[in-house]
């Protein structure tokens, strides 16, 4: 694996270093919408139980502090955002401490516990997909006010836009409330969020996106909250909602080749790491983890958010042997190489 991956980020600086010698790159910024997973810090300006602004949260972040990313440190969408040579980190939109100067850069829409469905966004009251298109509205606004029309204009339509959601709408929705179980069968409601997300990436696309990455769900079953809850197969992954990841992330794939076929010069990728993530989880110490059944916060066993206890004793010393930072997110490490799998293939056609 380190041969491989030796080779890979050889490739990854001289393809860098290409864009900076030719003094343009292909993308001028990175522009997020989804939840938790990509969410850097917007849920701290919500009135929200979904918070993660406070110790041990971000103790591996520049300065050691927390900043509402859901992580001993930085996220993908950071990491993402460094590989293509822009800034180390993607600010959140409603951070107050940042302004257009920043946003033009890259700038995050995403909320943690939101989804595709209202009904997901409204259990633990977070932003809204929906909301988070209205901010990017305004996000638009203010950037030609900044830069001008055409140059506002050309960062829309060159920014790499980076979607990343769904998992919320089954763990937090239809598997934890009957209201949706009784509308739809769980293939029902794949296809109810499949035309959701279809509606949403067109309307990206009729507000000038024409470069994104979606990202489906993780192997949700294997989350070591989930994973905690199964006491009847002595605390496996539980292979119901991995089944469920498998489909939706295989409908997905069929509505971005459509989308692709449809919409003129649209670019939309299949950013899928299910197979690396469970790779990590199965085989964690081929990437040099020691840990994948629990997260390093507390016991690592179902905190997260307020329950990462920050004067915990249980918090273990080195996040970059855990898999998991929490007992629902991937700890930094885990991001990091995720992150530069997805930029190493489905995303170099953007570099």
């Amino acid at each position: 694996m380190g041969k491989l991956h030796n080779t890979s980020l050889v490739w990854l600086l001289l393809s860098l270093l290409s864009q900076f010698c030719s003094g343009k790159q292909k993308v001028p910024a990175i522009i997020v919408f989804g939840d938790s997973s990509v969410d850097s810090g917007n849920n701290n300006f919500i009135p929200t139980v979904a918070r993660s602004n406070f110790e041990p949260y971000g103790r591996d972040f520049f300065g050691g502090f927390p900043t509402g990313r859901f992580s001993n440190g930085r996220i993908p969408p950071d990491f993402i955002s460094e590989a293509f040579g822009l800034r180390p980190t993607v600010p959140a939109y409603l951070d107050p401490s940042y302004n257009i100067s920043h946003f033009a850069y890259g700038v995050c829409f995403a909320s943690a516990g939101t989804g595709y469905d209202n009904a997901t966004s409204s259990v633990a009251d977070v932003i809204p997909l929906w909301k988070e298109v209205e901010y990017y509205k305004e996000y638009q606004q203010k950037l030609i006010t900044h830069l001008g029309k055409a140059k506002a204009n050309e960062i829309i339509g060159e920014a790499l836009y980076l979607v990343s959601i769904g998992t919320n709408d089954f763990l937090e929705n239809y598997f934890a409330f009957p209201q949706r179980q009784c509308e739809f069968t769980i293939q029902e409601y794949e296809d109810f969020l499949i035309g959701l997300a279809e509606r949403f990436l067109r309307g990206l696309y009729a507000l000038g996106a024409r470069k994104v990455s979606l990202t489906g769900v993780p192997p949700m079953g294997c989350l070591p909250l989930e994973r905690t809850m199964n006491l009847l197969e002595d605390h496996g992954c539980v292979e119901k909602y991995n089944d469920v990841a498998l489909e939706f992330n295989g409908k997905l794939g069929d509505l971005v080749r459509k989308l692709n076929r449809e919409l003129d010069g649209f670019q939309v990728v299949d950013a899928n790491a299910y197979d690396l993530v469970v790779q990590i989880i199965t085989q964690p110490s081929s990437f040099g983890f020691e840990d994948a059944r629990e997260g390093c916060c507390g016991t690592g066993r179902f905190e997260m958010g307020f329950l990462c206890d920050p004067n915990s004793p249980f918090t273990c010393n080195d996040a970059n042997k855990y898999v998991f930072w929490d007992a629902i997110h991937p700890s930094e490490k885990t991001s990091q190489i995720v992150s530069n799998y997805l930029v190493q293939t489905h995303l170099a056609k953007f570099l």
